[in-house]
């Protein structure tokens, strides 16, 4: 798409439109694959073998400008494929107000390799200097024009990431594009028609971004944004700061690969939301957001025979990715399946530590099952003060649904030993459920954790408490002394512990085995997601990924404990001797 001798720049503009008009509508072949990839998002979407289109995107006009003003190599126009096309435009698209459609995040998750830094650097440069924002409809055709104020970042936990995309602009545009926009192009900063634009490459300190009024947000490699290295408090900041961005046209580009389930990573947050928004019920809980993957089914294989077919599905238009090399990756012992799953299937998958296939769990979430007033149930609760979470679950007695039903956890700015659990609002929410459906049991590990400055156990007082005002209403006791206390850190023979662990393998299995079922929420799956395999002389049982861990799993821990309870209950021939009182 060089200019030809003699032509004008409206000729060349012309022919770029044109080049992508007819890339973009071209019927679609669709290769004839034994694992058709999961499409997530909008630029897979087809009308027949026609892609759907926006009805209106000023992204045509930011193909053109990337034509015209970058290049892939010195002397050779930018190009971009069609799918990548297609997610511009979508990502630029507007209404019929002039609004944008996706008016504040995207998410595009790709495999490795399938050029997200090159695309996110025209992006970047894109909003920096050319037609990023709407102006006026001529004769029904969105028009763009650029932003006057720039201020776009690109953000990431680490500098070695940000440089991965900031090394690609001094190549990038043309110096013909270089002069009539005056840049000044650094490693961590480009200035633009002198200092009027601006943009810079962040890593994660949160402080220098609070209050900033950036027009436009990348954030680099999202899966690797965690609590640990404040990436989730960097995407805070910069999430408060686009909210309340003047005209509300500030907007936030995630650009990840699969993350690893558990690691509670901005990548793992932003895909729960995404798909909870999902429901009837909550599908405007996220609108304004785009969510666009194509990854591997849950069921392909990772065999040599299969990988590289699968693999051909996933990559898109990247044909530029070897399957050949992908193949001996994947083969290669020293990386793990659940790597490769995620690297090149871009595939969420429990690495080999993880205590649940996550994906399994997810595809067992029936919410429509709910419990309903009045049914038979039991509930295990887990105590803690102030570090780790308190939590309640339920489980029907009739099938075995899975529901969660209570978790008090401190506040992520809290620091820790700043928040204790809120007993009385527990007591409440305990009682409150006693009324609403009929607890045949109920059992409770108290922990050993201590009132401040002195030696009595935190929440032994309440459930004693709990014993004396329910214990005749429950069928299934914790022990013949005590109806609700059920101590697991007792691992002896004859301790809970021992009854616990193997209970925790044969919930696993039933959970692959498609037996049982559960509410799908989120803050469940986010538990049972951060469990960790954890091997003890009785069996693998589940724990954290380390004791001074952020990522909780006690609602994990409820969940084995009730779904115990019931198989005890059913086998003891014990039945509906409670009530709703």
């Amino acid at each position: 798409m060089a200019r030809l001798r003699g032509s004008t720049k409206h000729d060349e503009s012309a022919a770029i439109l044109a080049y992508y008009r007819e890339l973009v509508s071209r019927p679609y072949v669709a290769p004839e694959l034994q694992y058709d990839p999961v499409k997530i998002g909008p630029s897979w979407l087809l009308d027949g073998d026609r892609f759907v289109l926006p009805e209106h995107s000023i992204g045509w006009d930011g193909l053109v400008f990337a034509g015209e003003k970058m290049q892939l190599k010195r002397g050779e126009p930018w190009k971009f494929t069609a799918e990548q096309a297609r997610l511009w435009l979508w990502w630029y698209a507007v209404d019929a107000s002039g609004q944008f459609v996706f008016d504040r995040e995207g998410v595009i998750q790709r495999l490795k390799g399938w050029g997200k830094d090159p695309f996110a650097a025209v992006m970047l440069g894109t909003e920096l200097v050319g037609p990023c924002r709407f102006a006026e409809f001529d004769g029904g055709r969105a028009v763009g024009t650029d932003e006057p104020d720039a201020w776009v970042q690109i953000a990431a936990v680490t500098q070695e990431q940000t440089k991965n995309t900031m090394r690609l602009f001094p190549r990038l545009f043309t110096d013909d594009a270089k002069r009539e926009f005056k840049l000044q192009i650094g490693k961590e900063q480009i200035y633009a028609l002198g200092d009027q634009r601006f943009l810079q490459a962040l890593t994660s300190n949160p402080a220098p971004l609070e209050g900033g009024r950036a027009t436009m947000v990348l954030l680099n490699e999202t899966h690797h944004f965690l609590a640990n290295n404040n990436g989730l408090e960097m995407y805070d900041v910069i999430e408060r700061n686009s909210t309340k961005s003047s005209d509300g046209a500030a907007r936030v580009l995630h650009i990840t690969n699969a993350y690893d389930p558990g690691m509670d990573s901005l990548a793992e947050r932003t895909r729960q939301s995404w798909e909870l928004s999902q429901g009837e019920e909550r599908k405007n809980m996220l609108s304004g957001l785009m969510y666009d993957s194509l990854e591997a089914p849950p069921e392909a294989p990772l065999t040599p025979e299969d990988a590289p077919e699968v693999v051909r599905g996933v990559r898109g238009d990247s044909v530029w990715l070897s399957l050949d090399r992908i193949q001996k990756s994947i083969l290669d012992p020293r990386n793990p399946p659940s790597r490769s799953r995620r690297f090149w299937y871009n595939q969420i998958t429990a690495n080999e530590e993880s205590w649940m296939d996550p994906i399994k769990w997810d595809q067992q979430a029936a919410a429509e099952l709910a419990f309903k007033d009045g049914d038979e149930i039991v509930m295990f609760f887990d105590g803690s003060k102030s570090d780790d979470a308190t939590a309640l679950v339920g489980v029907r007695v009739a099938d075995g649904f899975i529901q969660a039903l209570g978790l008090w956890q401190a506040p992520p700015q809290k620091r820790r030993g700043e928040w204790v659990a809120p007993r009385g609002e527990v007591s409440q929410r305990v009682r409150a459920l006693f009324k609403q459906y009929r607890v045949v049991g109920f059992w409770g590990d108290p922990s050993h954790t201590k009132e401040d400055g002195t030696l009595d156990l935190f929440w032994q007082p309440l459930i004693d408490e709990w014993h004396r005002e329910f214990s005749s209403k429950l069928t299934l006791w914790a022990s013949t002394q005590h109806s609700i206390a059920w101590d697991m850190s007792n691992t002896s023979s004859s301790g809970k512990g021992k009854l616990f662990v193997p209970a925790a393998e044969a919930f696993v299995e039933s959970i692959e085995n498609r037996e049982l079922v559960h509410d799908g929420s989120a803050e469940l799956a986010r538990h049972v997601k951060n469990a960790r395999r954890f091997p003890t002389r009785f069996g693998v049982s589940l724990s954290k990924d380390g004791p001074e861990s952020p990522r909780k799993v006690d609602l994990a821990v409820c969940a084995v404990g009730a779904t115990l309870m019931r198989r005890q209950l059913l086998n003891s021939g014990k039945r509906s001797l409670g009530k709703i009182w």
